[in-house]
């Protein structure tokens, strides 16, 4: 199953519903959404992974590259409703102590 990227803006914050698989081929993909958003100055964003059953480490790394550049803007990237198994790729990569997980999208919008 390919990524399918779905962008939506509530309030102040730019929501990003991920569905399908974040790999190698397509992470920069990713990447290049998140920056289009901190382009426009949306720096406070939310990522849904809710619909992703797979997780690589270029995914990661796009996710925690666009934070460090949110953050030096004052911004912050969030994450609502990880599936299990990307719960666990985060745990693992020691990244849940770094992203701000919340359960729900509500939530992680509300947190800002």
């Amino acid at each position: 199953m390919v990524m399918e990227i779905n962008s939506s803006e509530l309030k102040r914050v730019q929501l990003f519903e991920i569905v399908g698989r974040v790999d190698s081929t397509n992470a920069s993909e990713l990447g290049t959404a998140m920056d289009r958003a901190a382009d426009e100055g949306r720096n406070h964003i939310v990522l849904d992974l809710g619909g992703v059953e797979y997780m690589s480490s270029a995914g990661l790394r796009e996710m925690v590259r666009v934070l460090k550049r949110v953050k030096r803007s004052g911004g912050d990237l969030r994450i609502a409703n990880p599936s299990e198994r990307v719960r666990e790729v985060l745990e693992l990569a020691g990244l849940d102590t770094i992203f701000e997980i919340y359960s729900t999208q509500v939530e992680a919008v509300g947190s800002f």
